[in-house]
C-alpha cells in the first residue's frame, strides 16, 4: 500500500521536516551532477562503510573526505536513486509533520539524528566487515513512524492498494499502516542475507524500534502516547507547558468562561458574566 495522507492536524508548521525533505533534495540533485567513476566514488566518501567505521578496512586518501563517524550523519542526506528519494519524502511528509509538532523543533532534530544513528548501528552491526556503503533517510524516517504510531495509532491514513490494473484507495487507522510496515520489515530483514547489497531492513526496524523508545524522552511534557480518540492536536494552542491533569474542567473558570454554570444558584443565566 502507498500512503498519500493523514487526517492528523498539527498545530505548528513542520519547519524541521520541511528542511530536511529540502536537504536532501538538494543533496540528490548534487549527486546527479556526478556521473560515472565520480557518482560511485561519492557514495564511499560520504556514505556509511561499516568496514571503514569499525577500523577494519581504510578507504583511499582521496576518498577519505570526512571522518569515518561523521558518514553516519552525511549517508543520511544521500539516495541510491529518485525511487528510493521520493519514497522517502513522501513518509516523512506525512508523518514528519505532527511527530515534530509533538515535540517541538530543536527536539524533533535532535530525536531525528538519534533514530538515525540508531538506525545505521542496527545494520552495521550486522555485517561489520562489509565494505559496501549505506545511504538514506530511511532508518531516521523509521523512527519517525516509530513515534507516529505511539502518538497516533487511531489517525485515519489515506492509502492506495493496487488491485491489479486498479489503484485502490482507503482509509486505514496509522496503527494498521505503520504495523504492517514493520513487520513486513522483520520479515524481510529476517530471510534476506546481510552480505551484499539491497535493502538495509535492520536499519528500518533500528530506527523504528529507537523511534518507539526515544518518544518518550523527546515528546513535550503532557503529550499522550497511544490514544486511540482519532485525529487531535497533540498539544493545544496555550498548553504547551501544561500537564494534561491540570486540564479539570474547573480551571476553566479561572480563564472567565461566560458559559459557566454555578450549581449552588437557584436561579441563573448562562449568558450573564457579571455574577
Amino acid at each position: 500500500m502507498i500512503p498519500l495522507h493523514d487526517d492528523q492536524p498539527s498545530a505548528t508548521a513542520p519547519r524541521v521536516t520541511v528542511g530536511i525533505i529540502v536537504a536532501c533534495v538538494l543533496v540528490f540533485l548534487w549527486q546527479l551532477t556526478n556521473t560515472g567513476a565520480a557518482g560511485e566514488e561519492i557514495f564511499y566518501s560520504y556514505g556509511l562503510v561499516p568496514a571503514v567505521l569499525f577500523g577494519e578496512a581504510d578507504l583511499p586518501p582521496d576518498l577519505a573526505v570526512v571522518a569515518p563517524w561523521m558518514t553516519i550523519l552525511t549517508s543520511m542526506f544521500m539516495h541510491g536513486g529518485f525511487m528510493h528519494l521520493a519514497g522517502n519524502m513522501l513518509y516523512l511528509w506525512i508523518f514528519g509533520n505532527n511527530v515534530e509538532d509533538s515535540m517541538g523543533h530543536t527536539r524533533y532534530i535532535v530525536f531525528y539524528v538519534a533514530c538515525g544513528v540508531a538506525a545505521a548501528l542496527a545494520q552495521a552491526f550486522q555485517d561489520p566487515s562489509s565494505e559496501i556503503p549505506m545511504i538514506g533517510a530511511s532508518g531516521a524516517i523509521g523512527g519517525v513512524l516509530g513515534a507516529y504510531i505511539l502518538l497516533h495509532p487511531n489517525a485515519k491514513v489515506l492509502v492506495i492498494i493496487p488491485l491489479g490494473i486498479i489503484l485502490h484507495p482507503m482509509r486505514i487507522p496509522a496503527w494498521i499502516v505503520l504495523g504492517l510496515w514493520f513487520v513486513l520489515q522483520l520479515f524481510a530483514g529476517g530471510t534476506t542475507p546481510t552480505e551484499g547489497g539491497g535493502t538495509a531492513y535492520w536499519a528500518h526496524i533500528g530506527g523504528f524500534l529507537a523511534g518507539m523508545v526515544l518518544v518518550f524522552v523527546f515528546k513535550k511534557r503532557g503529550v499522550p502516547v497511544l490514544n486511540f480518540r482519532g485525529p487531535h492536536l497533540s498539544v493545544p494552542p496555550g498548553y504547551e507547558n501544561t500537564r494534561w491533569d491540570d486540564r479539570a474542567p474547573d480551571r476553566r473558570e479561572e480563564r472567565g468562561n461566560p458559559f459557566r454554570i454555578d450549581p449552588n444558584r437557584k436561579h441563573f443565566n448562562p449568558f450573564d458574566d457579571k455574577r
